[in-house]
């Protein structure tokens, strides 16, 4: 049963992997055995952390910087993928403004709408036209806890993270039977700079911990049984699901 996980020979793109959740998403993809492109706004072209954790596996690492809330950029960044073999999509670069509704800036809503719902189609699109041309392949999106619930002020964060579970579901009624899955995982309250400001808010931190059954933050190693699952052989018969990591917290 154990060879259903094997990612031996398969290439991932993982976006926003240079740090957080996509770091340890794109280690846990390698040590199943697949090489890894990492795609981040900020990644170095060589030398990175991710580099180290990815090849220290014995996989190979490519490094693509791309500023994900430049729609161009994008759209280059789509081209470049689809000329290689990518089995794997992960989509999960994201980013978060926070401000109360009635003042939220509609610049901050455009960004976080670009960066964490358009970008994640146009590249799905893109590798998904080859994977579908191939007949096989895997597409992940990152989701969130704010795909079921409201969130407070968070506006634009909570629009776009409901659309990527909607988009999910849309994409698998297209694609799953041509060969191609398309899930998503939905992070609970994941320890990252992303939720930094809730950490240190002594308040909301409390009543967060409070409802999360399992008595704790998640950490990015959390993420990577799940990714690895939905990436391999294993769930060939699973597609257009949300998949909760949360320590209970929607089970609360």
């Amino acid at each position: 049963m154990t060879s259903a996980f094997d990612l031996t020979g398969r290439l991932a793109v993982v976006t926003g992997a240079r740090r957080g959740i996509g770091f340890a998403m794109a280690e846990a993809l390698a040590q199943a055995g697949a090489d890894i492109i990492g795609v981040s706004a900020t990644l170095e072209a060589s030398g990175s952390a991710i580099e180290r954790a990815v090849t220290s596996h014995g996989r190979r690492f490519e490094a693509i910087a791309c500023d994900f809330a430049d729609a161009d950029a994008v759209a280059a960044l789509g081209e470049r993928l689809a000329a290689q073999p990518v089995d794997i999509l992960v989509n999960n670069a994201g980013t978060i403004e926070r401000a109360p509704a009635a003042e939220h800036p509609i610049e901050l809503w455009d960004r976080v709408i670009q960066v964490n719902l358009s970008s994640q189609f146009v590249l799905s699109q893109a590798v998904g036209r080859t994977m579908l041309e191939r007949g096989h392949g895997k597409i992940i999106f990152t989701a969130s806890m704010l795909s079921f619930q409201g969130g407070v002020n968070v506006p634009g964060y909570t629009a776009a993270k409901s659309g990527v579970a909607g988009l999910t579901k849309a994409l698998a009624n297209e694609w799953a039977g041509r060969g191609v899955n398309v899930n998503a995982i939905a992070p609970g309250y994941i320890a990252t700079d992303n939720t930094q400001a809730l950490q240190d808010d002594p308040a909301r931190s409390r009543a967060i911990l409070d409802r999360i059954p399992a008595g704790r933050w998640g950490v990015g190693a959390d993420l990577g049984g799940a990714t690895v699952f939905l990436a391999s052989a294993a769930s060939d018969y699973v597609s257009g699901i949300v998949l909760p990591v949360d320590g209970g917290w929607l089970g609360r």
